[in-house]
């Protein structure tokens, strides 16, 4: 993307609040144009003094009162009007940020889950937080100081080529070097490329941090040292590095300009000086020179704004860069006229997977061939080794990802003709890892169905369980989860996971290993109320422990991707395969001990005994 597109990008976006930036811009020039009446008064004022000079009582008292009062109205005028700009800009600017946050977040909700694992968390919270920030800092600042940078200095040096064109025209050398040494600053590829590395280092060292602060209790259980948490040092150190590197390459031209265009009266003065010197005794020349010396150092202010301008607007359309990347991830393709299921049996047809595409040289092959039919009404369980595929198979149902061959079709409806929202509506979906959000504990449940009552949010704890253990705490169902509440358990908060899932009561219900954390009790406990939820809906049950998935219509056994076993629990133990070895394992695991064995060394000696440990 060029300079011109990335500025058009940039236009498009303030543009969503065209009026009130085209206020803030109006009154952002009348304040440029106010500021330069002081100067005119000043000139006037001097040159009434200055003819007078013999005798300063003859002066016109009532003329300069009046260009003081003048100066003086002009200048409260001038900052009234910057502050009206100002306050159309961030008013603009805020309610663009709070479109812009929200036009990103839902479009990240629609892409694939795909983009979601393969970006770091850190990465999209520093574009929807800093990079969109950065937006209002073009807008609410930007803009304004781009007119009144403009504005101010073009005013000023035509006012002074109205005085003296051959000053003025000295002035434009400066002036001019100053702008070459500022496209050197922002312009250079190495400069430019040079940013971009350093936007990527700040993202890289977010995303480390994140994870270093998640990791922290594993951090303190094994003593890890900051310096010793490698990818956070190497992240930093990264920063570091690629800063240094910035400020050499902008240290040169950065402070080359800032010494051009702050010293704009040197360059005047020895001409000033020179022409004089062909002017003798013209006290008009004089009085204008005296102007140039002081609306000289004037104009470096806003030129020195310029450069500072330029250097956020490198910042701006560097970010800019990131939020547009994100607004050109696909989303999930929609119907047109989505198809509603009447049944609620689930089919997989020759369905094939892999999170890249076939063309990428990291293509891997996930599932092959996938064929099953999950009846209406009936408990599908999948089992097998860890990494076969399990848990994919069941996000393909939810659509997290599209599928490279194949079809899966809920009531014969293809999932790609259902559209989204209304496959969120037939199906509750209980992950593995729970996630439940700063937010009371009624309100998490009742995210399963928001028009539910409290009676209906109560029930759909009893039967997860959880009742006991929420009515036990002080604020009960109003208690807040995570920082300044309470925090759950493992087993608790699955449990809220699985009463969200009851409350929502969808016909179709995907449970990914969700009694992992309960105790031996509640699991009982829950696999009672998941008989009273399955008699009606489609069940797609992931589970590690095999007497969970027992009663189960039908078991598939996923291995390395495909379906190497199915049946019943007594038919694919009859036929001794994968299936019975997993049994036999989990058989074993069941009755494991860990404990303490004490054998003699010698029968019938006085000598000391030692401990065998064993496992059995």
């Amino acid at each position: 993307m060029d300079s011109k597109l990335e500025m058009k990008s940039l236009l498009h976006i303030a543009g969503e609040k065209k009026g009130l930036l085209i206020v803030a811009s109006f009154f952002s020039i009348v304040s440029s144009l106010l500021q330069i009446a002081p100067f005119v008064s000043v000139y006037q004022i001097v040159q009434e003094l200055l003819q007078h000079a013999g005798n300063p009582a003859s002066a016109d008292q009532g003329l300069i009162l009046y260009w003081g009062v003048f100066a003086l109205v002009t200048f409260i005028g001038a900052l009234i009007a910057l502050y009206i700009g100002g306050m159309c800009s961030h008013i603009a600017a805020f309610n663009i940020l709070y479109e812009l946050r929200v036009r990103l977040t839902d479009h990240i909700a629609k892409v694939p889950m795909g983009y979601l694992t393969q970006t770091a968390t850190g990465e999209l919270k520093k574009i929807i937080e800093v990079s969109v920030e950065k937006i209002e800092k073009f807008i609410a600042h930007q803009l304004p100081d781009i007119v009144s940078a403009i504005t101010i200095p073009l005013l000023l040096i035509g006012y002074l080529f109205w005085m003296n064109w051959s000053l003025a025209l000295v002035l434009l050398i400066p002036i001019g070097i100053g702008f070459w040494l500022q496209s050197q600053l922002f312009g250079s590829e190495s400069g430019q490329k040079a940013y971009r590395e350093f936007q990527h280092a700040i993202e890289e060292m977010n995303a480390t941090g994140v994870e270093y602060i998640r990791g922290m209790p594993v951090v303190k259980i094994f003593g890890i040292k900051a310096d010793s948490f490698l990818t956070f040092k190497h992240a930093v150190a990264k920063y570091r590095d690629i800063s240094l590197r910035i400020t050499d390459i902008y240290k040169t031209p950065y402070g080359l300009f800032s010494v051009v265009v702050s010293s704009l009266f040197t360059f005047v003065v020895p001409v000033g000086i020179l022409l004089s010197s062909g002017n003798a005794g013209s006290q008009a020349f004089a009085i204008t020179f005296m102007l140039f010396i002081v609306l000289t150092p004037s104009l470096s202010m806003p030129l020195l704004k310029l450069m500072f301008v330029g250097s956020g607007m490198r910042e701006v359309v560097e970010n800019n860069k990131r939020i547009t990347a994100v607004f050109s991830e696909a989303v999930v393709t929609e119907p047109a006229s989505p198809q509603i299921p009447v049944m609620h049996d689930i089919a997989f047809k020759h369905v094939s997977f892999a999170y890249e595409q076939q063309a990428s040289k990291d293509f891997k092959p996930i599932l092959k061939d996938i064929q099953f039919v999950a009846k209406a009404g009936e408990m599908t369980a999948l089992v097998g080794p860890s990494g076969g595929g399990k848990s994919t198979i069941a996000s393909l149902l939810l659509r997290f990802w599209d599928i490279q061959e194949g079809e899966i079709a809920i009531g014969g409806v293809p999932l790609r003709e259902m559209g989204t929202e209304m496959l969120m509506d037939k199906v509750s979906f209980v992950f593995q890892d729970v996630h439940l959000f700063y937010d009371t504990i009624e309100a998490n449940i009742r995210m399963g169905n928001m028009d539910a009552t409290q009676d209906e949010v109560v029930a759909a704890a009893k039967k997860a369980c959880c009742h006991e253990f929420i009515e036990k705490l002080a604020l009960g169902y109003a208690t807040k989860i995570g920082e300044g509440g309470t925090y759950l358990s493992g087993g608790e908060a699955q449990r809220l996971a699985i009463a969200r899932a009851l409350l929502k009561n969808a016909p179709i219900l995907v449970l990914d290993e969700a009694t992992a954390y309960a105790d031996a009790e509640n699991e009982k406990k829950i696999q009672q109320a998941l008989v009273e939820l399955v008699k009606g809906k489609t069940v797609i049950m992931i589970a590690h422990r095999l007497s969970t998935i027992r009663a189960a219509e039908q078991i598939l056994v996923v291995k390395k991707g495909e379906i190497v076993e199915r049946g019943t629990h007594d038919e694919l133990r009859a036929i001794s395969g994968l299936y019975e070895q997993m049994w036999q394992a989990h058989i074993s695991s069941a009755s494991w001990k860990l404990g303490v064995k004490i054998t003699s060394q010698a029968e019938g000696t006085k000598e000391g005994s030692s401990r065998e440990s064993l496992l059995y």
